[in-house]
């Protein structure tokens, strides 16, 4: 697809973050910002990259393909990920996605014919503590069942966006993409909910109990390249 002159300006945006001679780094956000206009990476966002910034587009390619957070093929509006690694399978994470699988009528990295939900396993969500746990755009629902999950994939069919257990509410994967490309949310009181599970701050509460703090980083440090310090 050809690309808007916004599209082009935002890019332009984003190169600029960077200094000179190190335009490269701004790959990743430029193929979130391809993924926020087509809901996926796309041969021509590809090539949109690799022109803009000046590389090839197997050098683009690559990169897009070593993340899993960069799609290669059309997504729905909302990925659902369902972690089915050791504890989150043991804790009941395969049967929340086979019921899934059932409900939707769709396997692993399967989109429903409406293109409104993606289902995939999951290999960690890093949430053990919650196990077991499912995503939706990388949001977290946490302590999921059979039962919770189908009434999660409903509710987004039912153009619903349910409030995840922890962190900010749900987006489309198009407007997570585009915070992720680095514009600030622009939904009124997106962020409002934000809050951590009970289970993430235990480390925090015992620090705190302990007296045990993180030394302040010095801004003036300067930073010493390797072939410097030796």
């Amino acid at each position: 697809m050809s690309y808007s002159e916004e599209v082009r300006e935002q890019a332009r945006e984003i190169i600029a973050r960077y200094p000179e001679g190190r335009q490269r780094s701004a790959l990743l956000p430029m193929l979130h910002l391809v993924q926020s206009v087509d809901g996926y990476v796309t041969p021509e966002g590809i090539a949109f990259c690799a022109e803009t910034i000046g590389i090839t587009k197997a050098q683009v390619a690559a990169v897009s393909t070593f993340y899993t957070m960069y799609k290669r093929e059309a997504t729905g509006d909302f990925l659902v990920s369902v972690c089915t690694n050791t504890l989150c399978d043991v804790m009941g994470g395969q049967r929340a996605f086979d019921a899934l699988s059932e409900y939707l009528e769709v396997g692993d990295n399967e989109t429903t014919p409406d293109g409104k939900i993606t289902l995939e396993h999951a290999e960690c969500l890093a949430a053990c503590d919650y196990a077991p746990v499912m995503t939706v755009n990388y949001e977290f629902y946490d302590k999921t069942d059979p039962d919770a999950a189908v009434a999660l994939a409903k509710s987004l069919q039912n153009d619903e966006r349910p409030r995840p257990t922890r962190g900010a509410r749900l987006c489309t994967l198009k407007e997570l993409s585009k915070q992720l490309a680095g514009w600030d949310e622009d939904r009124p009181g997106a962020v409002g909910d934000t809050a951590s599970g009970d289970a993430s701050l235990a480390g925090a509460r015992l620090a705190a109990e302990a007296g045990v703090t993180a030394g302040t980083p010095d801004p003036e440090t300067p930073l010493i390249k390797k072939e410097d310090a030796s």
